[in-house]
């Protein structure tokens, strides 16, 4: 994907940032078996032009200029600082979400699969229960008032029970 993206910036001559969010991160957080097709991303650059690339090239994806919007519950604050950078050049700048803000983006979507991916990067990388917590705390302060608080509150109950459940090393 990283080689469709530097298409993208040397054909245009136009720089790009983007922060990886989806099953494709998953590749860079080690889980090598993840197959996806599409790209889910935050994109700072030419936004309408990368959408219109990708589609070109009958590749989906979910391209925006700001994820904390994708749902009622915010993103934790300082999520784009810190998103860890996995490729760099004079053009391009790919990234991807540190691993408990990666956990939270999963948590407000909360599907099965969003839920076996929140694990393994909780064990991958030591997430801890209190971490979870706290940057769950930090969405909710982030977001407006509204039901799906509560929602994504029990959310984060169940998948914390569900973690302490695994008996990890914390």
């Amino acid at each position: 994907m990283i080689n469709i993206l530097k298409e993208f910036v040397v054909d245009r001559n136009t720089s790009l940032e983007v922060i990886l969010v989806g099953g494709l991160s998953l590749h860079y957080y080690g889980m090598k078996d993840r197959a996806t097709v599409d790209i889910d991303a935050e994109a700072k650059g030419d936004v309408d032009g990368l959408i219109n690339f990708l589609k070109k090239k009958d590749i989906p994806s979910d391209i925006g200029e700001n994820i904390s919007q994708w749902s009622v519950v915010s993103m934790p604050s300082g999520y784009r600082e810190r998103a860890i950078s996995i490729y760099s050049d004079e053009l391009l700048r790919v990234k991807v979400l540190h691993p408990a803000d990666f956990i939270i983006a999963k948590l407000r979507r909360f599907t099965e699969e969003d839920l076996e991916d929140a694990i393994f990067v909780a064990k991958k990388f030591n997430v801890t229960p209190d971490d979870i917590k706290e940057t769950a705390e930090d969405a909710i302060k982030n977001s407006p008032r509204d039901t799906a608080l509560l929602i994504f509150r029990k959310n984060v109950e169940i998948f914390v029970k569900k973690l302490e459940g695994l008996k990890m090393p914390f």
